[in-house]
């Protein structure tokens, strides 16, 4: 987030790097219409759950459109170019975007967490004006982290960066936009998966009770109510399909000879794949969000405390990316598992009608 070194190096290598660069910011603005683009036109995507989705895809629309090309001028020219007033507004979008983008990821860990843990109550809260109301405060806290640390900046000639004076701004900097979110993600989601686990295990353990004149006796995960889907929304998705949907499947698939265990054995492969799939998408969720962001954050606390710990300018615009990449990655992730976010992608694609 705007701590870019600058770059010097051979044509070539300026060549390769910016247009390295340009393809990446190109993919991020790419995927990211496609998910805004995919919400607004499909009406079975219209639940608030993928309003925060959609809105995370603005926020990393916004840190490809107006913070990337930025940032790939000033590596491959060396210097700032674009007078003061430009870099003033660069920064500011720059910090308050990314640390948005962040906070969009709290936000969904939050709203998926309500949903698994409190599904009957939580979904009638679960409207549009709170969906709005979530993301009017991920905004107005990511301004309230942002705006200290670039009005303390120091403003030097040629170059466009903020550069921490003392710890105090560095870990309020720091803990806002990151360490804080990442503490919230990570609790929430261990609670999330251990919730789904105990859901998928007790729909297992309710498949042996026995069957009366031939009839199967009512599952105790029919009276359970089916919360919308926490891992991947809307309601329907690989990470948590409906029971009543796999028990029409299996019904449809499975002979009327077939045993009760056979069937048992079944339902329960069908519970523990739930529950792979649920693992595979957190640790996706996660694992992109770390690696993407915590190198950024742990060289701005250092540096901070360590000014002869600096990073070569290089290495600095490389962890600066890496940051920039969970843009590209966000989109993916949120919408690769949900299968009718797929089939909304599939017929954009092939300029479909959505009517």
């Amino acid at each position: 987030m705007a701590s870019n070194g600058t770059y010097a190096g051979e044509p070539w290598d300026v060549i390769i790097l910016s247009l390295t660069l340009s393809v990446l910011a190109v993919l991020t603005t790419a995927m990211n219409c496609l998910v805004i683009t995919a919400i607004i036109v499909t009406r079975k995507l219209h639940h608030p759950a993928n309003y925060l989705i959609c809105s995370l895809a603005v926020t990393d629309l916004l840190v490809a459109v107006l913070v990337m090309p930025f940032s790939i001028v000033y590596i491959v020219m060396n210097t700032w170019v674009m007078g003061e007033v430009m870099c003033n507004i660069w920064l500011i979008v720059d910090i308050t975007c990314c640390t948005c983008s962040i906070l969009h990821l709290a936000a969904i860990a939050v709203d998926r967490y309500r949903a698994i843990t409190d599904a009957v109550e939580y979904s009638r809260k679960r409207t549009s004006l709170r969906a709005a109301i979530m993301i009017s405060v991920v905004w107005l806290l990511s301004i309230v982290v942002s705006l200290p640390p670039m009005l303390l900046r120091r403003q030097e000639e040629n170059t466009c960066i903020i550069k921490h004076d003392n710890i105090g701004s560095a870990l309020y900097s720091t803990f806002g936009a990151f360490y804080i979110p990442l503490i919230l993600i990570l609790i929430l989601y261990y609670k999330i998966y251990r919730a789904a686990k105990t859901l998928y295990n007790r729909r297992a353990s309710c498949l042996n009770k026995p069957e009366m004149n031939g009839h199967m006796l009512p599952k105790c995960s029919d009276r359970e109510p089916t919360s919308p889907d926490t891992l991947s929304p809307p309601e329907k998705s690989v990470s948590e399909p409906s029971t009543e949907g796999d028990r029409a499947r299996i019904t449809a698939k499975s002979p009327k000879s077939r045993s009760h265990r056979e069937w048992s054995v079944r339902r329960r492969r069908i519970s523990s794949t739930r529950e792979r799939k649920a693992a595979t998408t957190l640790g996706l969720i996660l694992g992109a969000f770390v690696i993407c962001w915590l190198p950024f954050f742990i060289h701005e606390v250092i540096v901070t405390i360590c000014e002869s710990c600096s990073l070569s300018p290089e290495m600095t615009n490389f962890l600066t990316w890496l940051g920039y990449l969970n843009s590209l990655i966000n989109p993916l992730i949120y919408t690769i598992f949900n299968e009718d976010f797929k089939r909304a992608f599939q017929k954009l694609i092939k300029c479909k009608n959505y009517l």
